[in-house]
């Protein structure tokens, strides 16, 4: 199995109004997409709730396969939830490994 964690961080010229709705839509999108895509084993998404920190949002997802987390992201539901961030980010880190 492969654990997918993403970490973001929106821009901090969004006021927390527009941060706290696009993580909410981001949320929402992404954890709705077991739904059509059948090969995620589970995802889920933590907002952050500590201001002290620097990311706001972690993605936290698990395949069977690495090949199955690389046909995740480009498959068209993930890329339309993806989009939700699309202007919003300012940074990303990722991290995919085998448990």
């Amino acid at each position: 199995m492969v654990k997918h964690i993403v970490l973001f961080k929106l821009k901090e010229t969004l006021s927390p109004a527009e941060k706290t709705d696009i993580m909410n839509r981001f949320k929402t999108a992404i954890e709705a997409l077991p739904a059509t895509i059948p090969f995620i084993r589970d995802i889920h998404v933590g907002l952050n709730e500590n201001p002290a920190e620097v990311w706001d949002i972690c993605l936290d997802s698990s395949f069977d396969t690495l090949d199955d987390v690389k046909a995740y992201a480009i498959h068209p539901a993930h890329v339309a939830a993806a989009s939700i961030l699309k202007e919003a980010k300012e940074n990303r880190a990722c991290v995919d490994y085998t448990i």
